[in-house]
């Protein structure tokens, strides 16, 4: 993957900084998922099936192409899915539906990769929520969130964790 550090992939030894850092983000990601399963911060869903596809590791772990894999599975059964995504870097901030036709500038690589491998609805937006009620309000039955994991402002019915198996949430 471009631009990431050679550390993710294993070939070069992890600063000691981010070894620092690991117990903290580790500890800080289970407080905020604890909080969301009490009902301290509080999830929508949109009414419709949910299923996300993430990872709890920073890196590629290969979540789009699973992710487009379950969109074309469910194709296959009948189902209409729809895509929320959140675009990372893409120019804008503004939600945006995505198309096989539409700027990668303006989409995202993966949103637009996701777009032109499945013809499915494909909504990039910052909260994945919002994303979700977007696609069911559209008419679509599923909503498929690609790397969505820690986003527990969207309440899921199913979720697929892509591991690397470096069994750290920092490479």
């Amino acid at each position: 993957m471009a631009g990431a550090p050679r550390y993710w992939y294993g070939d070069a030894r992890v600063p000691w900084g981010a070894q620092l850092l690991e117990p903290a983000y580790a500890s800080a990601m289970r407080l905020r998922r604890s909080l969301y399963a009490r009902g301290l911060l509080r999830a929508r869903h949109p009414g419709v099936p949910v299923v996300v596809v993430g990872n709890l590791t920073a890196g590629g772990t290969g979540k789009t192409p699973l992710t487009i894999a379950v969109v074309q599975r469910l194709q296959e059964a009948g189902w209409t899915p729809g895509i929320a995504t959140r675009g990372y870097g893409r120019d804008g901030h503004q939600p945006l539906w995505v198309d096989p036709k539409t700027a990668s500038h303006l989409a995202g690589d993966e949103p637009l990769l996701i777009a032109k491998r499945t013809g499915a609805r494909v909504r990039v937006d910052r909260e994945r929520a919002a994303a979700a009620q977007a696609i069911a309000d559209a008419g679509c039955d599923v909503v498929v969130c690609d790397d969505g994991l820690q986003h527990y402002a969207l309440r899921r019915d199913i979720e697929i964790e892509v591991i690397d198996g470096s069994r750290r949430p920092l490479p």
